[in-house]
């Protein structure tokens, strides 16, 4: 299929679910064709959401971001891991307790459900990006963890994409504490269908009229695979053409970046 063709294809779906970090940009360096193509997201009028596996930020903060990067949208385009694990642990046990390992966009969103938090028996044991990561937080999570705490992560990223390279990402600061416990930890971000389910419902848009553009094989593509959604593969990312054929599975598409389907 060439280029053309495929750009047509995804030219002609209402609905668009887009990861950020290796797609909108890098750290704080927009990407290629990221302002072209959210203006033209707004001139078709289609219904689209950034859907993020980072848990660092809020909506809020993630707006501010992109106000800095020069793209103005609404804070409601905006849903991350944090939100979708917030979501999941209210449903589960509604106003519990948490010992919490991340940032402000997973502590804010746990605090709007109603959790509490709590280091000396908590409900569960959250882990989610973070630079404030310490030797100390992770003995306090072993231990928790062995007396009860479920253990959860906000999304199951090995590395995220920064503009110096990449950085380890929840997957990799959780290992340890998997490993000394013997627990695995239930992931709540994508690939798992949960968080694709709210976007799809998020969006109002039904999943044949749909498609994932993301940056990642192993979260992003297995993702609308598994949820029956189109996939777009972009190069802008992690996942490179050679990468692509390590997996037992494809993206529908392939494009160098978002640019390709505005230019």
């Amino acid at each position: 299929m060439s280029i053309r063709e495929i750009k047509e294809k995804i030219r002609e779906k209402k609905g668009f679910i887009s990861d950020m970090d290796g797609v909108i940009y890098h750290g704080n360096k927009l990407l290629p064709g990221v302002v072209e193509f959210v203006d033209w997201l707004k001139q078709e009028k289609k219904r689209f959401l950034f859907l993020t596996n980072s848990s660092e930020r809020t909506p809020r903060e993630l707006q501010e971001k992109m106000r800095r990067l020069g793209i103005e949208l609404d804070e409601s385009v905006f849903y991350t891991s944090a939100l979708a694990t917030s979501a999941f642990l209210s449903s589960q046990k509604p106003r519990g307790t948490a010992f919490i390992i991340g940032e402000a966009g997973l502590i804010s969103a746990m605090y709007d459900v109603g959790y509490t938090m709590n280091n000396v028996n908590p409900d569960y044991v959250v882990v989610g990006d973070t630079r404030s990561y310490s030797f100390e937080k992770i003995e306090q999570a072993v231990n928790l963890v062995l007396k009860g705490a479920r253990l959860i992560g906000t999304n199951p990223d090995l590395t995220g994409p920064v503009e110096g390279g990449i950085i380890p990402a929840t997957k990799a600061l959780i290992s340890p504490i998997e490993l000394a416990t013997g627990k695995s930890a239930y992931y709540v971000g994508k690939p798992n269908p949960l968080m694709m389910r709210i976007a799809l419902k998020k969006l109002g848009c039904v999943r044949e009229d749909t498609i994932i553009i993301g940056d990642r094989m192993d979260t992003d593509i297995v993702a609308g695979i598994e949820s029956g959604i189109d996939t777009c593969l972009v190069l802008t990312g992690i996942s490179s053409r050679s990468t692509v054929k390590e997996f037992p599975y494809v993206p529908n598409y392939i494009l160098e970046g978002v640019q390709n389907i505005v230019e």
